[in-house]
């Protein structure tokens, strides 16, 4: 009885006292690492919708103002008949000067996408085109926040806290959605290219996470051939996603694994960049040999030639610098005075103020990121954004926005300029070991940079709906949101028909793409035209 009395007291402690030692860490760090992800996930999810709240009944304007109808009623009942379509329009297209058979699939199910969801809850098709919009923003501010964590992570991404990085990146990434001009993505196509910038991000990001002596199956060898010809046939800025990748790849294996050049060269990552490359660059050199003999008379589209003169170099670096909120806030405002102001500007402060302290909460929780991961990244972004800006500087109409010194308008490049810089602002601010307390002014600073944004979208849009256009725009887009079949509605429908053809009268495309575009739609939702007693409206749907 004593002996076993002894061996109880004994034993007891031996077994029990190394059981917390080994649990405690399992059931402590695991939910607070999983909470410190969710925050900053809800982080870089909400911030772009309180910036780009402002103009989410913004009128559609140049193509979205038929694009909605015509792609909507077109596929509303067979979103497979995208691809045939698509397909079929190539020859054009390619004559025209561009070839991006997948960026307008993708272009096509964005403006279906509105269009469902206006036919679905009975909202101007114009909001529900915004809304959509908004969704390829958050797209993108989450595969930003997923490529800087796939650079600065040397092992698994999601087994450790997010990095303070990822603290500022939400506020510099919703900053730069700025509408700086009608041509900003903000404003035209940015569902489609804010969504091709997030593809070009996670691209770069699943090949920087090919680990080094990993090697690559015989069995991905034809999807990623496949992958690289995708890539080529999406749009120009899918274009960057492979070089963006090599860079995101050779600075992470080099500085943040510290792999020697020479093993890096013939490790995994490289193969798989290598067969994306060589799926890659046979459709693209192709493709650009074919646009420029068709367009060497100078007969194609100006918004996707490329245009070689001496101003390109004069044009590069403003690009450049063209993404900076403070400068692309000067376009949205078009020379407003006092537009700092207003309920929009008091409730995106408090809406980033709280995420803000949210963020800044959360900074001891964060993984450090040291100067070698810091400099990783910012060659990275520095990587993309001499990429967007070249793809701006060769353009034509971009060359002639920078002779007319109008700096900081929105062209398609802001798409990945805008959040490539914010990357280079978050690495940058880690070049050197910062304190909590410059971080915690950092996000601050971006922060109160956020509700500007939020501010300078509110003004545009302003601007946008005092023009007669813009309001007819919306009328036809409430028309077409509550549409009256009876014979008061088809009268309604006649007038703001009449005023669009007397507005446009000097413009016969527009006419015929109202016509083509309304009575589609009007045909698909009630089976009659848009306006019935319209003997134009018969000549234009022959």
């Amino acid at each position: 009885m004593v002996a076993g009395s002894l061996g109880c007291n004994v034993a007891a402690p031996i077994v029990d006292v190394p059981l917390p030692l080994r649990t405690e860490p399992i059931l402590v760090a695991r939910p607070q690492v999983g909470a410190v992800w969710r925050r900053t996930v809800l982080r870089a999810v909400t911030v772009p919708l309180v910036v780009l709240s402002p103009i989410v009944a913004l009128a559609p304007t140049a193509d979205h103002r038929f694009n909605i109808y015509w792609h909507g009623a077109l596929f509303r009942d067979d979103p497979l008949r995208i691809v045939p379509d698509t397909v079929h329009s190539l020859p054009g297209y390619l004559k025209a000067g561009n070839f991006r058979p997948l960026g307008r699939m993708l272009e096509k199910l964005v403006d279906l996408a509105a269009y469902v969801l206006a036919d679905v809850f009975g909202i101007p098709a114009n909001v529900a085109f915004r809304l959509v919009e908004m969704v390829g923003a958050v797209l993108l501010s989450l595969a930003v926040l997923v490529l800087a964590e796939s650079v600065l992570a040397s092992g698994p991404v999601l087994r450790r806290p997010p990095s303070t990085v990822a603290a500022l990146l939400p506020f510099a990434v919703g900053a730069g959605f700025v509408a700086a001009g009608r041509s900003s993505p903000v404003v035209l196509f940015g569902g489609l290219y804010f969504t091709s910038s997030a593809l070009v991000f996670a691209v770069a990001a699943a090949v920087a996470r090919k680990a080094p002596d990993r090697a690559v199956r015989r069995r991905w060898i034809v999807p990623l051939l496949l992958g690289g010809a995708a890539l080529a046939s999406f749009n120009e800025i899918a274009y960057f996603a492979l070089p963006l990748a090599t860079v995101a790849a050779a600075a992470r294996g080099r500085y943040v694994l510290g792999v020697p050049w020479r093993r890096l060269a013939q490790g995994g990552s490289a193969r798989l960049l290598a067969l994306l490359w060589l799926g890659f660059l046979p459709v693209f050199v192709a493709v650009r040999v074919v646009i420029a003999r068709d367009c060497a008379a100078g007969a194609c589209y100006r918004g996707s030639d490329v245009h070689l003169s001496g101003a390109v170099a004069a044009t590069l670096p403003e690009r450049m610098a063209a993404w900076f909120p403070p400068l692309m806030w000067q376009s949205a405002v078009q020379g407003h005075h006092h537009w700092i102001a207003g309920v929009v500007l008091i409730l995106a402060l408090v809406v980033l103020a709280a995420l803000a302290v949210h963020a800044v909460r959360d900074l001891p929780r964060l993984s450090p990121v040291d100067a070698r991961g810091a400099a990783s990244l910012a060659v990275t972004a520095a990587a993309l954004l001499v990429l967007g800006a070249a793809l701006g500087a060769l353009n034509a109409d971009v060359q002639q926005i920078v002779a007319a010194h109008r700096w900081g308008q929105g062209w398609r490049d802001t798409a990945s300029t805008a959040p490539a810089g914010a990357l280079l602002i978050a690495a940058a601010a880690h070049l050197m070991s910062p304190k909590r307390w410059l971080l915690t002014g950092l996000i601050g600073v971006l922060a109160l940079g956020g509700t500007v944004s939020a501010a300078a979208n509110k003004r545009f849009r302003d601007t946008v709906m005092n023009t007669p256009a813009a309001r007819l725009d919306d009328r036809l887009a409430q028309a077409m949101a509550d549409f009256d079949p009876t014979p008061a509605g088809q009268a309604r429908r006649c007038e703001l028909r009449d005023e669009f053809f007397a507005m446009f009268a000097s413009t016969p495309f527009s006419l015929r793409r109202f016509d083509q575009a309304f009575d589609t739609a009007a045909e698909q939702r009630a089976g009659q035209r848009f306006c019935p007693t319209s003997a134009t409206s018969a000549r234009g749907r022959g």
